[in-house]
């Protein structure tokens, strides 16, 4: 693993929330690519164009998404500010409180209605109570709340589109995708979208957005009133492909994206899923019984690979010098842990948090 993972040699990380790693295998094929494209020029760039729909496959076929209704964005925010401007003003959002600001200020600031709700054990409870009081068109949230790791309960969200299927349920997948098996067609979602930087561990630049059927009907409906265009480069484009892949797609970034997706696959979403948990869950026991961790943050069925501790300014001092990365979030301190973190750096973990 630390072949393929240098900085694993000189720290421990537990940073993957903030970055993903990019291996050696992807750098030596980045490096090859682009001394193809030297070499090659516009060449190049007509014979490598196929990895744009090979990426788009890869990431229906890997996330249970339809190939027709995925489509390539540079970063989630992109994606999901595109997706916004499709929709029609008059739609009503729901949100949830301390949302990842590329969330929650696009919908703020566009000018929708919205109501806010708050995040605890009875967070069930509160959506269900909001829908019916607010009327609310659209749910929107990340799928891992990038400050306390709270993950949304996935057949809870199945349940919820049975019960409201007009409802249109988006969700930020950054934080998510690449951290366990997933059907995006069963799981009740109108839309994931997410970058692929982090848990996909694809560099930047490079992202996905999977709609469902209903939802393509939602967007840009008057847009789509107007002829397509007619220039050959364009053909077998349709009206959402212009508003959410504009331009040139960057082979280089998308096609890091499709190499790092095929290395995922080969290790397996079941077995890197059962990894992080295993992990993940006895780090969350270990850091509970030292206080670190909310009790109703505990007792949940589906559980994140992100924890968030309250540490003192002395402890983060003690963390950094025994070169822990790890990230500042809201009033915590936030780890995570990806597949190629072990017990043993876990072990150091908990050595440096009982140092007095």
């Amino acid at each position: 693993m630390k072949l393929s993972f240098p900085i694993l040699e000189t720290c421990t990380y537990l940073n993957t929330a903030n970055s993903g790693l990019l291996s050696t295998e992807l750098a030596a094929w980045r490096k090859a690519h682009d001394e193809a494209f030297i070499a090659g020029g516009s060449i190049f760039r007509m014979e490598n164009a196929q990895v744009i729909d090979q990426l788009r496959n890869k990431l229906a076929s890997c996330f249970g998404a339809k190939a027709a209704n995925t489509y390539l964005v540079s970063n989630f925010s992109v994606g999901f500010n595109a997706l916004l401007n499709g929709l029609d003003k008059s739609h009503r959002f729901l949100l949830l409180e301390e949302e990842y600001p590329s969330v929650s200020y696009p919908v703020i600031s566009m000018g929708f209605e919205y109501q806010i709700v708050k995040v605890d054990a009875d967070l069930a409870d509160h959506l269900i109570q909001a829908i019916e009081k607010f009327k609310p068109t659209v749910l929107a949230f990340s799928m891992v709340q990038y400050i306390s790791g709270f993950r949304m309960d996935e057949a809870w969200i199945q349940q919820l589109k049975s019960r409201y299927p007009q409802l249109l349920i988006i969700g930020d997948g950054t934080q998510f995708t690449g951290t366990t098996v997933f059907d995006f067609e069963k799981s009740g979602l109108d839309a994931l979208l997410g970058s692929g930087y982090k848990w996909l561990l694809g560099g930047y630049g490079n992202g996905y957005a999977f709609f469902s059927d209903a939802l393509k009907e939602h967007l840009y409906q008057k847009n789509k009133l107007a002829d397509l265009p007619t220039a050959p480069f364009l053909q077998g484009r349709d009206h959402l492909s212009l508003y959410f892949e504009p331009g040139h797609l960057d082979t280089l970034n998308f096609g890091t994206l499709y190499q790092s997706l095929i290395q995922l696959e080969a290790l397996g979403f079941d077995t890197i899923e059962q990894k992080v948990q295993a992990l993940s869950n006895k780090a969350r026991l270990a850091l509970h019984r030292r206080n670190l961790v909310a009790d109703w943050l505990m007792d949940r069925k589906y559980q994140s690979t992100i924890i968030s501790m309250p540490l003192g300014e002395k402890k983060v001092a003690q963390l950094q010098a025994a070169k822990i990365i790890c990230s500042p979030r809201g009033a915590g301190t936030r780890i995570s842990f990806h597949f190629y973190n072990t017990e043993a750096e876990l072990d150091l973990l908990l050595a440096i948090l009982d140092q007095p």
